[in-house]
C-alpha cells in the first residue's frame, strides 16, 4: 500500500522521471527549476523579530508572521489564527475592522514549537467576536494579517467554484465560457475523434488484453493529465453524491439543487450536483466490459494517451493514440460501489437511470466475485498513473455496504457482516483504500438492515476517529489533522478527508442519539478549512482565486498560464495537492531542500507531487465546501443512553486501584463496548482486570474481556486496574461507551 493516505500514490512517483522529461521537452524554463532565494520555501520565526514582531514588507511568506484564513470565517464558528514568533511571553492582539477600528483585543498563548512547520508559534483566539464585514485584520506586536471577511455567506462562492472544477475538466463536451468563467476558459470538445484527436469514442486495448474497441467518450479527464482512471473517478464521483445525501439529511440540499451550479444540464429538474457527477458515471458505466465478452461485467482499469502527454497540451488538440487498459478487481469494484450509490440517489430523478445503475453494480459485483484478484500492476505507468493496489478488500467492503443500502439483500449484508473490515477502526480513506467509505454509507443511510447495535458501533468507531483527529489538531501550532510524519504526494486531500470523518461526526452526534458535543467536529472540519486557505506553514491558500496568496500555478496540461501566456492559469476553486515532504520532482528537489515538512510546498507549474490537482482532491473540497456553506442551527442531540461510575478502592504514595462500572440506560442491546476517558493528571494504568485497558497519553480505553461484552437494557458490567499517578488524581469528567457520551 501507498504511504499513508497519499492522495496519488506510487503509480505518479513511478511515472516521475518520464514526466519530468516531458515537461523539459515541452519548454519548463530553467528558472522553474533554480534553486529558490534563502527563505523561500520555509519560514525562520527568528527572521520575524524579536519577543514583539515588527511590520514586514509584502511579498515573501515571512511577510506575513499572523497566519489566518485568507477567505475569512464564518460568525458562528471558530476564529483562530497562527503567529510565528520566538516570543516566550504571550503577545497583545487587535482585531480592527476594514476602518482600522479596534473592535476586539486580547493576548495569544504560546504554543512554541510546532513540529511539522519548524516554526515557533503563538495561537490566537477571537471567536468571541461575532460581528460581520469585510476587510477585517488581526494585528499582533505592529504585523498585520492579509485583510479577511466575517460573514454567513463565506464559503457560498467556493462551494460552487469548487464543484464548477468538474465541469471544466470534462471531456468530450465543449466548454462554454459563460459557465467557465470567461473566454480564456472556453475550448472545444476534447477525444471525440475531430483530428488531431484519435477520440475516446472508439478506443482500442493495449495489445493483448481484447481485440475490440469500445465507446468510452465523456467522464472528467483525473488531474494535470488527461487520463481518465475508474479508480480514481469512482472515490471523486461517490464524494459528489455522498455531499448531496448528507445535504438532503440536514435539510442543506436546496442549495446544491438545481440551477445553482454552472453546468449545461441546469434548469433540467435535477440538483446540478448530481447532474456534474452523472458526467462521470455515464463513463464508468462505458468502462464496463460487455456481456459476451471475456471478463464480461468487469472494468477497464484506465485509459489514457500511449505516451505521456506533453505540457501544455489542450485536450483537443491531443494527437496520441488512447488506450484501453486491462480490466482489474478495484475497478470493477469501484463501479460496483458507485453506481449502486447511483441508484440509490438518482432513482427520485430518473428511474431508468437508476436501474441501469442498479444493474451495472450487479455485472460488477458478480464479476468481481468471479475475478477476486485481477490487480493493475505497478509497472503499467507509460503515459499515466498505474494506480496500482495489491489488497482490494476495502473495495470490497465499500462496494457490498453500497449494495446493502440500497437493496437490503442478504448476500450483501452477509459480505459486509463478515469482512474483517467491518469491525476494525475508522481508518483514514483515499483512492486505494476506500473501507471508511463504506463504513460512512452504513453509518449514515436511513434504513441500513443491519441490527441496531451493529450501525450505533460503527457510528461509535466514525466519532472515536473523529476524537483521533481533533487530539491531533489540539497539538499543533496549526490545527491540521494529519500527523508531522503524514506529509506526502496528494496531503491536502488527507487533510480535507478527515476533515469528513468531523463534519460525518458532527452529524451523527447531532443527530443519532449522542450526548457529546457536537460543536467541536464542526469546530474542527472548519479549522481545517482554515489550513487549506491560509492559516499555515507558508501563509498559502491551496485553493486559487480565494485568498491574498493563492496558488495559481498548479500542475495542468491546458491551464497552463506560467509555460504558455495564451493559456489560463487553473479557475478558482482549483486545489493544490499540498507539501510532500518527500520532494519527489525537479522542481521541489531543487527549491524545496531542507524544508520541513508541512513547508514542502512550491506553486510552480513543474511541481507535479506537491502542486497537481485532482478530481478526488477537489471533490473532498467541494464537499467539505458545502458543510461549511450550511447555514442551520446546531443540532441538539438526546439523552445520554448510558451511565459510568468511577470509585477509587484504595490509593498509597503514588498509586490506586479503582473499579469502574458502566450500565446501558438505553434501549437496544449493546453487543460489544468499548469505554474511553481521559485523565486529568498524570495517571497511568499499570494492569488492569475483566476488561483490556489501554492508554495514550492521557486518554485511556477500556475493551471488554468478551465474556462481559453483550449488554442489555439495564445491565451493567465491570471491571478494576491500577495506576500511578503524583499530585492529584481527580476522578475523569468525561466517558464514553463506543464513541457516545455516557451520563
Amino acid at each position: 500500500m501507498p504511504p499513508a493516505l497519499s492522495g496519488r500514490g506510487l503509480p505518479r512517483r513511478a511515472a516521475a522521471v518520464l514526466t519530468g522529461l516531458a515537461l523539459a521537452a515541452a519548454g519548463v524554463t530553467a528558472t522553474a527549476f533554480a534553486p529558490a532565494a534563502a527563505g523561500a520555501a520555509t519560514v525562520n520565526p527568528a527572521a520575524v523579530g524579536a519577543a514583539v514582531l515588527s511590520p514586514a514588507t509584502v511579498g515573501a511568506a515571512a511577510d506575513f508572521p499572523v497566519r489566518v484564513n485568507q477567505l475569512g470565517y464564518l460568525p458562528d464558528g471558530p476564529k483562530r489564527a497562527t503567529v510565528v514568533s520566538p516570543a516566550t511571553t504571550p503577545l497583545a492582539w487587535q482585531l480592527r475592522d476594514a476602518s482600522g477600528a479596534q473592535v476586539a483585543t486580547g493576548t495569544s498563548t504560546v504554543h512554541g514549537a510546532d513540529q511539522a512547520s519548524g516554526q515557533s508559534t503563538h495561537l490566537v483566539d477571537f471567536g468571541a467576536y461575532t460581528g460581520t464585514g469585510t476587510g477585517f485584520t488581526l494585528v499582533v506586536g505592529g504585523a498585520a494579517s492579509h485583510p479577511f471577511d466575517i460573514s454567513p455567506s463565506l464559503y457560498d462562492g467556493l462551494r460552487a467554484d469548487s464543484l464548477n472544477f468538474f465541469y471544466q475538466q470534462r471531456s468530450g463536451i465543449a466548454i462554454d465560457a459563460a459557465l467557465a468563467g470567461g473566454s480564456a476558459y472556453a475550448r472545444p470538445a476534447g477525444h471525440l475523434g475531430v483530428a488531431p484527436n484519435k477520440g475516446d469514442t472508439s478506443v482500442p486495448c493495449q495489445a493483448g488484453v481484447c481485440d475490440y474497441r469500445l465507446d468510452v467518450r465523456g467522464g472528467w479527464y483525473d488531474a494535470g493529465d488527461q487520463g481518465k482512471y475508474v479508480v480514481n473517478g469512482g472515490i471523486a464521483t461517490w464524494e459528489l453524491v455522498n455531499s448531496f445525501e448528507r445535504a438532503r439529511r440536514s435539510g442543506g440540499d436546496a442549495a446544491l439543487g438545481d440551477s445553482t451550479l454552472r453546468v449545461p444540464e441546469r434548469g433540467n429538474g435535477v440538483p446540478d450536483v448530481l447532474d456534474e457527477a452523472r458526467w462521470e458515471l455515464d463513463f464508468l458505466l462505458r468502462m464496463q466490459v460487455p456481456d459476451g465478452r471475456p471478463m464480461a461485467g468487469m472494468a477497464f482499469h484506465k485509459i489514457h494517451d500511449a505516451q505521456w502527454t506533453g505540457l501544455p497540451t489542450r485536450p483537443d488538440l491531443d494527437d496520441q493514440q488512447r488506450e484501453l487498459h486491462r480490466p482489474s478487481t478495484a475497478a470493477t469494484l469501484n463501479l460496483a460501489a458507485t453506481a449502486a450509490q447511483c441508484a440509490r440517489v438518482y432513482a427520485p430523478y430518473d428511474a431508468a437511470f437508476a436501474a441501469r445503475c442498479l444493474a451495472a453494480a450487479r455485472r460488477a459485483w458478480t464479476a468481481a466475485r468471479a475475478n477476486p484478484n485481477v490487480l493493475a500492476p505497478a509497472t503499467d505507468s507509460t503515459g499515466g498513473g498505474a494506480y496500482e493496489d495489491a489488497d482490494v478488500s476495502d473495495e470490497f467492503y465499500w462496494a457490498a455496504a453500497e449494495l446493502l443500502a440500497t437493496t437490503g439483500e442478504s448476500q450483501y449484508r452477509d459480505a459486509v457482516v463478515s469482512s474483517p473490515l467491518h469491525t476494525r477502526p475508522v481508518d483514514g480513506f483515499w483512492w486505494g483504500g476506500t473501507a471508511t467509505l463504506g463504513r460512512i454509507t452504513l453509518a449514515t443511510v436511513p434504513g441500513v438492515p443491519l441490527p441496531a447495535d451493529d450501525v450505533s458501533r460503527l457510528r461509535g468507531l466514525l466519532v472515536s476517529a473523529a476524537d483521533g483527529h481533533l487530539s491531533t489538531m489540539g497539538g499543533q501550532g496549526y490545527a491540521v489533522p494529519i500527523a508531522a510524519d503524514a506529509y506526502v504526494w496528494g496531503s491536502n486531500s488527507a487533510v480535507a478527508n478527515n476533515a469528513m470523518v468531523l463534519a460525518v461526526a458532527y452529524e451523527l452526534t447531532g443527530a443519532a442519539r449522542y450526548r457529546t458535543g457536537a460543536a467541536r467536529y464542526r469546530t474542527g472540519a472548519l479549522e481545517t478549512m482554515d489550513y487549506l486557505l491560509g492559516r499555515n506553514a507558508l501563509d498559502r491558500s491551496y485553493v486559487s482565486g480565494y485568498g491574498a496568496r493563492a496558488s495559481e500555478n498548479e500542475h495542468h496540461r491546458f491551464w497552463a498560464h506560467q509555460n504558455d501566456a495564451s493559456q489560463p492559469h487553473p479557475p478558482a476553486g482549483s486545489f493544490a495537492g499540498g507539501p510532500d515532504a518527500a520532494l519527489e520532482d525537479p522542481v521541489a528537489k531543487a527549491r524545496l531542500a531542507g524544508c520541513a515538512p508541512a513547508a514542502c510546498y512550491v506553486d510552480d507549474i513543474g511541481s507535479y507531487s506537491t502542486n497537481e490537482v485532482a478530481i478526488n482532491w477537489n471533490a473532498s473540497l467541494a464537499w467539505l465546501a458545502a458543510f461549511a456553506a450550511e447555514r442551520r442551527p446546531t443540532p441538539q442531540p438526546p439523552a445520554a443512553s448510558c451511565t459510568v461510575a468511577y470509585r477509587v478502592e484504595n490509593s498509597w504514595g503514588n498509586g490506586f486501584t479503582a473499579t469502574v462500572t458502566v450500565r446501558n440506560t438505553g434501549t437496544s442491546t449493546v453487543s460489544g463496548w468499548t469505554l474511553g476517558w481521559s485523565f486529568t493528571g498524570d495517571q497511568r494504568v499499570s494492569n488492569a482486570w475483566n476488561a483490556t485497558v489501554s492508554q495514550t497519553g492521557a486518554t485511556v480505553t477500556a475493551r471488554d474481556a468478551g465474556w462481559n461484552g453483550t449488554l442489555t437494557p439495564g445491565a451493567s458490567a465491570s471491571f478494576g486496574f491500577q495506576a500511578t499517578y503524583s499530585g492529584a488524581n481527580a476522578a475523569p469528567a468525561r466517558f464514553t461507551l463506543n464513541g457516545a457520551d455516557c451520563a
